[in-house]
């Protein structure tokens, strides 16, 4: 899940201590919101500048309309734990297992499925 961190950061939503992960217009980010179940988790990916995973996120809450718009959805998020050092785009790209990853495939989406062996992939780079 992508956010540019001038607009809301991975340190905006760990001193909120969750928040609504609305705003998403897009109909294939939509569906993908609509799958997440509470209890799920996601990478926080920075856009922008920093492009990187930088967090682990937690579904508090799976697909509700969004309070914003209710033609679009919505999940509620929680903060997990920081992804340190951040996995960055540019060695996410580098790692031949990751080359079906959502994030390189369709990069323009702001929210998108990750396979587990990309998940275990993505954090290894991490470590």
């Amino acid at each position: 899940m992508k956010s540019e961190p001038g607009t809301y950061s991975w340190a905006d939503l760990t001193r909120d201590g969750g928040s609504e992960w609305d705003g998403v217009r897009n109909n294939a980010a939509r569906l993908h919101l609509r799958a997440m179940k509470a209890g799920d988790e996601a990478f926080f990916y920075h856009s922008g500048d920093e492009r990187a995973v930088v967090g682990i996120m937690r579904i508090a809450r799976g697909a509700a309309p969004d309070p914003k718009d209710p033609d679009w959805v919505s999940v509620a998020v929680e903060p997990v734990r920081p992804v340190e050092p951040p996995a960055t785009l540019k060695a996410i790209k580098a790692q031949p297992e990751l080359a079906k990853m959502e994030l390189i495939r369709q990069s323009r989406l702001s929210v998108s499925p990750v396979r587990e062996e990309e998940w275990a992939a993505v954090l290894k780079l991490a470590r």
